[in-house]
C-alpha cells in the first residue's frame, strides 16, 4: 500500500511544512487498516462462485473431489478463500493448535464463537462450517438447537458439525428442521478420545464397520448434508461413500471418499505435536517461522534493523533546529550506534 509523505518543503514565508506535500511512495504502517482486505497470498485470477450444499452434491455426483481445510482466524480464512477450498471448517482442533489446550473437550462455546467471527470476516466463496464444542449439543436436543443458533447468529457460520452416530440423529433432525445445515462426523471422534482409549483407528472389525455404516445411514436419513469419516480403513471409507447419497469428507479414510479435509497446522507443517499417519505436510511453514524470528532477533541485536534510511522517517532540518531551540539544547546531536551489515535473513519485498 502507498501513502503520501511530507518531504519537508516549506510554504512561502512560513516555518510550517508545505500545505501541498510532495508525494513519495512509502510503506503503510502495519497498524493502519487497508481499504480492501489483502489476500493472504496471491489472489485468484478469476472470482469463484459461492460453495453451496447443492454445489457439493453436484461435485459428488460428478466425482470431483471436494476440498476442505480448517481455519481459525482472519488470515487463514483469507487464504482458504483466495485459492480457494470448497469448505472452510472452524474446527474444534483450535483448542489444541491455537489455544494450547490438551484436548478439544476444553473448548468453550464462547471461545469457538470468537474464532468463528474472525474466520467469517475473511470467508468469501467457501461454505463456512464450524464444530459444535463438546457439551454444547449432546445433553439434549434443545441444548443443540440453542447452541447452534448462537453459532449461526453470533458466529456467522453457515452450518455446524456434530460428532456422533445414531445417538445424535435426533439432534441432526431437529437442527435441520430449524434450518441449520448439519455436517455429521463418525469414525474416530476426538471429543470422545477418553472413552475410545485414545485416538485409535475405528471400523477395523466387521462388527464395528457395520456399526459405522448404520450410523452413516441414520445421519443421512436425519438430514445431514455431508458426513466426515475420520480414521477408518480406506476400503470402508469407499464403501460407505458408495452407499450414501450425500458427500463424505475423509480425514484418514482413504481416497475413496467424496473429498478430503486436513487441519491447517498439519497441512502447513506448524503443528509440533503428534503427526497422524494420514497427515501430509504441503509446506514447511514452521521452518520459515523459525528463520524469520531468529533473523529478526539477530538483526535487532547486531544493529542492522531498523535501517534509518530505508525503514525510518525523516524530519525537516529547519523544523528540528526550531525544536531543539525550544528545548534549550541547540547543540544536541545524535550519533547512531555502529551498524553491522544486514544478515541476509530478511525476505525481499515485492
Amino acid at each position: 500500500m502507498m501513502i503520501a509523505k511530507f518531504l519537508g518543503t516549506r510554504c512561502p514565508n512560513s516555518r510550517r511544512l508545505s500545505c501541498t506535500p510532495t508525494l513519495q511512495a512509502v510503506r503503510r504502517m502495519s497498524v493502519r487498516p487497508a481499504k480492501h482486505p489483502p489476500a493472504a497470498t496471491s489472489p485468484p485470477l478469476t472470482p469463484h462462485a459461492k460453495t453451496t450444499i447443492a454445489r457439493l452434491l453436484s461435485l459428488r455426483a460428478s466425482k470431483t473431489p471436494i476440498t476442505a481445510l480448517t481455519a481459525y482466524d482472519y488470515p487463514t480464512a483469507l487464504a482458504c478463500s483466495a485459492h480457494p477450498v470448497d469448505i472452510t471448517l472452524v474446527g474444534d482442533s483450535l483448542a489444541q493448535v491455537c489455544l494450547g489446550y490438551p484436548s478439544t473437550t476444553r473448548l468453550s462455546l464462547d471461545e469457538m464463537l470468537h474464532h468463528c467471527r474472525a474466520v467469517a470476516r475473511g470467508t468469501t466463496s467457501p461454505l463456512l462450517i464450524a464444530d459444535m464444542p463438546f457439551g454444547t449439543y449432546a445433553p439434549s436436543v434443545s441444548d443443540a438447537i440453542r447452541s447452534a443458533i448462537r453459532m449461526v447468529h453470533e458466529g456467522h457460520v453457515e452450518g455446524v458439525k456434530l460428532e456422533g452416530g445414531g445417538e445424535v440423529a435426533e439432534h441432526v433432525r431437529a437442527l435441520t428442521k430449524t434450518g441449520i445445515p448439519v455436517m455429521a462426523h463418525i469414525g474416530l471422534l476426538p471429543q470422545r478420545y477418553v472413552s475410545l482409549s485414545g485416538y485409535r483407528v475405528q471400523g477395523r472389525t466387521a462388527e464395528s464397520a457395520s456399526t459405522l455404516l448404520r450410523a452413516a445411514r441414520a445421519l443421512e436419513d436425519a438430514g445431514a448434508f455431508s458426513i466426515v469419516l475420520e480414521a477408518i480403513p480406506a476400503v470402508l471409507g469407499a464403501y460407505i461413500t458408495e452407499q450414501l447419497n450425500i458427500p463424505t469428507i475423509g480425514v484418514g479414510a482413504g481416497p475413496g471418499t467424496s473429498g478430503q479435509v486436513l487441519v491447517w497446522d498439519d497441512m502447513v507443517g506448524t503443528w509440533s505435536g503428534h503427526k497422524p499417519r494420514f497427515v501430509r505436510h504441503f509446506a514447511d511453514v514452521r521452518k520459515e517461522v523459525a528463520r524469520g524470528v531468529s533473523g529478526y532477533v539477530n538483526a535487532v541485536k547486531n544493529g542492522s534493523f531498523p535501517d534509518p534510511d530505508r525503514e525510518g522517517y525523516s524530519m525537516d532540518h529547519g523544523e528540528w533546529e526550531i525544536f531543539l531551540a525550544a528545548e534549550g539544547r541547540p547543540s544536541w546531536t545524535w550519533t547512531s550506534a555502529p551498524r553491522n551489515a544486514p544478515t541476509g535473513d530478511a525476505v525481499p519485498e515485492n
